[in-house]
């Protein structure tokens, strides 16, 4: 990839308090392609976890990257964002909010060549982004929320059908999910892109080690049997369905043991259950928010996804990654990760004796169990890694802004 070389034109704006990065430009007329992302609010959930690992793996002489919230930003999430310009065009806790003129104000001071908003929080974005002339202005779709079972309210579709008609792209991190929006917002779903997401093979991989190390430091005996998941702690996940299974296995299986990692406002009703039921007494773990998540990972034998819906889970890749054979529900992405019969199974959301009955096959195969787990991994590296989810973004984003005839060029780049 090309490299920018010392500035020849610096902004002396600011936005927010904070001084703008210098607009590189080459001799040749070549510049970096400055990227706007739009949230929300900036926490470590999947969506944000998603473009944390796209800005990280861009190449920085090529592209330049701002975050933009509607409604702040966590303390967690600046940490985990060091190094990277973040801007807040809204208010935080406003129940209802009309940042599109803050947004203009923003765009026109950044001079982003790309506006990429994500999920509904973002969205206005895009009106934005066209008022402020900015280049190319992309939306796409991470994911599901509960309310969105039984369709969107016809408010969300028409606007919806309106920005997708105003924008230069739209996509979707699963073709599920591209689907559902296309059916939702009266669009073709072959006028919406398909970007998956992706895991980091190197830091997720099987660590024998590190599982011996964590199962002590959990209190969890080296021969045991583990399920465990990954998520934040909301009714959505229904994790409630996990611990109903488990249940009912560890009458059969003295050495089973649960680790539920993550927190959430129905962390505290799961300890309620578990501590209502004899046969989960010192069987279920909840380490809370952690930042090691593969190393918990390391420690189980089968990963569990009871999720009710889903857009594209990034756990679900990690657990792939490293090495793990997957039981998930069959909704949203979940079906296009998990290679039924090969490298996990699917069940329907809510069916506990479908549930049951599957981790009884796997819990009671130990050589199956390492067939999947070894199908899994090499599905996560072949089809989900990060460098794929890296290069696909990478060529999305220069070819739209070469449709557009950008004046000048973003710096050149090679494909691979």
């Amino acid at each position: 990839m090309a490299r920018v070389s010392s500035p020849l034109q610096v902004e002396k704006d600011s936005i927010n308090g904070q001084p703008l990065s210098p607009i590189s430009i080459k001799a040749d007329g070549l510049r970096p392609l400055r990227i706007m992302h739009v949230f929300d609010r900036m926490d470590v959930g999947g969506t944000e976890k998603a473009v944390m690992k796209l800005i990280r793996g861009l190449d920085p002489g090529v592209f330049e990257h701002y975050i933009c919230t509607m409604r702040g930003t966590s303390t967690a999430a600046k940490n985990w964002a060091s190094g990277i310009t973040l801007l807040n065009a809204g208010r935080e806790g406003a129940a209802f909010q009309f940042n599109v003129p803050r947004l203009v104000k923003i765009m026109r001071a950044i001079r982003p060549v790309v506006v990429h908003s994500r999920n509904w929080g973002g969205i206005e974005a895009i009106v934005a982004a066209r008022l402020a002339g900015v280049p190319v202005a992309v939306h796409s779709e991470h994911g599901y929320q509960l309310d969105m079972r039984s369709g969107l309210p016809l408010h969300r579709r028409l606007l919806r059908h309106f920005v997708y008609r105003i924008g230069t792209a739209v996509a979707a991190v699963s073709g599920e999910l591209r689907d559902y929006h296309a059916a939702q917002a009266w669009w073709k779903p072959e006028a919406i892109n398909v970007l998956y997401n992706g895991v980091d093979g190197h830091e997720f991989r099987p660590q024998p080690q590190v599982r011996e190390g964590v199962r002590r430091q959990l209190g969890i005996p080296a021969d045991a049997l583990v399920i465990g998941s990954v998520g934040r702690m909301v009714p959505l996940k229904d994790f409630g369905t996990l611990l109903k299974a488990a249940r009912v296995l560890a009458t059969e299986m003295p050495n089973l043991h649960v680790v539920l990692v993550g927190s959430g406002p129905e962390l505290a009703g799961l300890r309620e259950y578990v501590a209502s039921y004899d046969q989960l007494a010192g069987r279920v773990i909840f380490p809370g928010t952690v930042d090691h998540i593969a190393d918990l990972l390391n420690a189980m034998d089968i990963f569990v996804l009871p999720t009710l819906m889903e857009g594209m889970s990034n756990t679900l890749l990690e657990a792939l990654a490293v090495g793990l054979p997957a039981v998930a529900t069959r909704v949203g992405g979940n079906p296009e990760v998990v290679a039924e019969g090969v490298c996990g199974y699917l069940f329907r959301p809510q069916d506990v004796p479908g549930l049951i009955s599957l981790l009884r096959t796997l819990l009671r195969d130990s050589r199956l169990r390492t067939q999947f787990g070894k199908a899994a991994r090499e599905r996560a590296l072949r089809d989900f890694s990060l460098e794929t989810m890296v290069r696909h973004y990478r060529d999305f984003y220069v070819d739209l802004v070469m449709r557009q005839r950008v004046s000048p060029p973003p710096a050149c780049y090679v494909r691979n």
